[in-house]
């Protein structure tokens, strides 16, 4: 596999191994760099940069917490045996959530969130226009199968297997303890900021993005699919655990 070209979104260790492996690292500018043969990603906050890139290549995870990864020691083998061609590319669901404001690439979670500490609002819950839950909460995160291994297993919400196409919605500190949480189709998801009380912010895979206005509503889609690389007992997988 001499020489082939590796992107690396994470620190120096990384390119270093796929130097060790014999590759070549394009890390001066990975996210920007089209002619890789795979991009080397470490850790879900990087998967997250790489959805909001405009690289195109199946991405080989180091260290996640939702997606099908690698040990950080056994970046080299896994190189070796996927250049060897013993590895197989896998497709997560990448996620518009969609508003007033346009829409922004989701692909771990979607969260509403009370903007100001012991506050909290009303949200609600739709599938496809119908409401199914209303309640006061200090949030609620609509995650897709790879995001629910994180925030949402936190916060009560079941584990998702891969390629079902469902999302976890769950509210987050609900001010009632009857308030449960639901398994819908992504497509069929529509969340609703109902007071004008409290602030609310919208977060996407962690990130704050921007204040919603009441009656606001937001819908989540499918709109692209990560494709990461899954090589023979070498992956961590969170379906796994």
């Amino acid at each position: 596999m001499s020489g082939q070209r590796v992107g690396v979104l994470g620190d120096e260790q990384l390119a270093e191994a796929v130097e060790a492996a014999g590759c070549v690292a394009a890390s001066d500018d990975p996210i920007a760099v089209d002619d890789v043969e795979c991009v080397l990603v470490d850790g879900d906050r990087s998967v997250v940069d790489l959805v909001r890139s405009t690289v195109d290549v199946p991405a080989l995870i180091v260290d996640s917490e939702g997606l099908p990864s690698v040990p950080r020691d056994r970046i080299g083998a896994a190189l070796d045996r996927l250049f060897g061609g013993d590895a197989s590319v896998e497709g997560h669901p990448v996620v518009a959530v969609s508003g007033p404001f346009g829409s922004i690439d989701a692909v771990f979670d979607v969260a509403l969130m009370a903007a100001e500490p012991a506050r909290i609002s009303e949200f609600s819950v739709a599938d496809r226009d119908d409401q199914i839950a209303r309640f006061r909460a200090d949030g609620v995160v609509a995650s897709t199968p790879a995001g629910s291994h994180g925030y949402n297993r936190r916060a009560g919400g079941p584990v998702v297997a891969s390629g079902t196409g469902i999302a976890s919605v769950v509210p987050i500190a609900p001010f009632s303890t009857s308030a449960g949480h639901w398994m819908l189709p992504i497509e069929a998801v529509e969340l609703a900021v109902e007071r004008d009380e409290t602030p609310v912010e919208l977060l996407v895979d962690g990130r704050r993005e921007r204040r919603i206005d009441p009656d606001a509503t937001l819908g989540l889609s499918v709109v692209d699919t990560l494709e990461t690389y899954a090589v023979p007992e070498l992956i961590d997988d969170p379906a796994a655990n």
